[in-house]
């Protein structure tokens, strides 16, 4: 006879799911954690309460949990790179009353000692064809995902999770944002979350390429198309983002010229490469990203109203650094870490008065400014801390001008004002040529013009 109370239930449990020698996880129909159990807490080296809750992409590198949950699609023995090892993964959807619920995970073979006793033939064939799909995906695949977007603030919050609600469906979008800002790092999250994330990635700066280059750089050309054609031809980057994620970035720079095809493609999934007599068919998702206010060039008609419908279907807008000052430190530190790494110097920390200085200035120029000032403060400093000496002079100025008695926020507003003021003068009223010697974007010229009502 079984006992006839229940507590042996538990120790079922525990023996089961707890302590079991494989690793489970659970996730809700929107990808967050709501169960992991101690094997897969301790493999990764994470604490078991604070892992509920969040998403599982911050949890678990290169998952896919969110995808199952999502489209309800069981993925059984699928190869997994974690920590530094290659897993064999399962994930299975769960149901209730006819609808998707959530989804559950298991992995196997987590260290390399479990690895040695695996069929060493077996091995090789799934190492071979994880080097294949390197090759494959070459230099078209995705290097950025969202753990490399640093920040807590709430505006950096909402906008991950923007991120992680669109990355699974199709939709084109739209990333908003002064230089510097990150979009290019939006972009590969996008990618990297969504379905498509076993395809090409692939970018392409409107801003750089000359315009008698644009289209056939877009999509490709004939052998014989042109004087200098390569023989054989040579696809373009449509064809070269055939199933997976095409990024324009500066799309405003882009010639009209151009812009009229890639509304054909988007609309209709068909490109004409130069010198060909047909259409071919491609597949691919469009992220597009500008720092330029598209609604003035709109009105000046240099960027068509159909194809700005057309990419603008998510827009994503990313907060210049200077409004999220809270993220400064934590950013600052993680790019000193990085950079110290890269470099082998051994660099701990930042003097306190550095970081008060980081936190009133500015920055025009964003995070890509910080960075650069850090590593030019990391190649000058001789001690393991950075000091107020190692940080360029102009952030050094700025600061001293706190010093002056009155309202901080309006020393620093009339500052700007008079600045911008000066900057048109001296441009004889050239906001483009202004914005350039302001080191700032366009978009956001307008949009201080606005608010002084210049």
């Amino acid at each position: 006879m079984f006992p006839q109370d229940n507590d042996y239930k538990d120790e079922i449990f525990k023996t089961v799911f707890e302590d079991a020698y494989h690793c489970f996880v659970v996730v809700d129909r929107h990808g967050f954690v709501t169960y992991m159990n101690n094997s897969y807490c301790q493999f990764l080296n994470v604490d078991k309460d604070s892992v509920i809750g969040q998403h599982v992409t911050d949890v678990i590198e290169n998952s896919r949990m969110h995808i199952v949950a999502e489209t309800g699609i069981e993925e059984i023995a699928d190869l997994q790179y974690i920590r530094g090892n290659h897993m064999i993964a399962n994930r299975i959807p769960v149901r209730a009353n006819g609808e998707i619920v959530g989804a559950v995970g298991t992995v196997l073979f987590r260290d390399t000692q479990e690895w040695m006793s695996m069929n060493s033939h077996i091995k090789d064939l799934l190492l071979e064809l994880e080097q294949f799909r390197k090759q494959k995906r070459g230099q078209f695949e995705a290097t950025y995902s969202l753990h490399d977007i640093v920040g807590s603030s709430e505006k950096m919050s909402e906008l991950k999770e923007k991120v992680k609600r669109i990355a699974t469906g199709d939709v084109s979008v739209l990333i908003r944002g002064e230089s510097g800002t990150g979009k290019e790092l939006i972009a590969h999250s996008i990618h990297h979350l969504s379905e498509r994330n076993t395809k090409p990635f692939v970018k392409v700066n409107c801003a750089a390429i000359p315009e008698h280059l644009l289209e056939s750089e877009l999509f490709g050309y004939q052998e014989g198309a042109f004087t200098g054609a390569k023989k054989g031809g040579k696809p373009g980057k449509f064809q070269l983002a055939d199933g997976g994620t095409l990024f324009l970035d500066e799309i405003g720079d882009m010639p009209l010229s151009a812009q009229v095809k890639i509304l054909r493609a988007l609309q209709e999934g068909e490109i004409e490469s130069v010198g060909s007599t047909h259409l071919d068919k491609v597949d691919v998702r469009i992220i597009a990203a500008t720092n330029q206010p598209l609604e003035e060039l709109l009105k000046k008609q240099t960027f068509r109203e159909d194809l700005f419908y057309r990419i603008n279907v998510v827009q994503l807008q990313i907060p210049a650094l200077r409004d999220r000052p809270e993220d400064i430190p934590v950013l600052a530190k993680y790019m000193l870490h990085t950079i110290t790494q890269r470099t082998g110097k051994r660099i701990d920390d930042f003097n306190k008065e550095v970081f008060s200085c980081f936190q009133t200035y500015e920055w025009p120029g964003n995070a890509r400014e910080l960075e650069n000032v850090i590593e030019s403060a990391v190649y000058l400093t001789n001690s393991e801390c950075i000091q107020m000496e190692d940080i360029p002079d102009r952030l050094k100025r700025e600061n001293k001008n706190l010093d002056k008695v009155g309202n901080l926020k309006q020393l620093m507003a009339d500052f700007e004002k008079k600045t911008i003021v000066q900057a048109l003068s001296n441009t004889s009223g050239d906001k483009q040529k202004a914005a350039e010697l302001l080191q700032i974007g366009k978009s956001s010229l307008y949009e201080k013009i606005h608010k002084y009502q210049l």
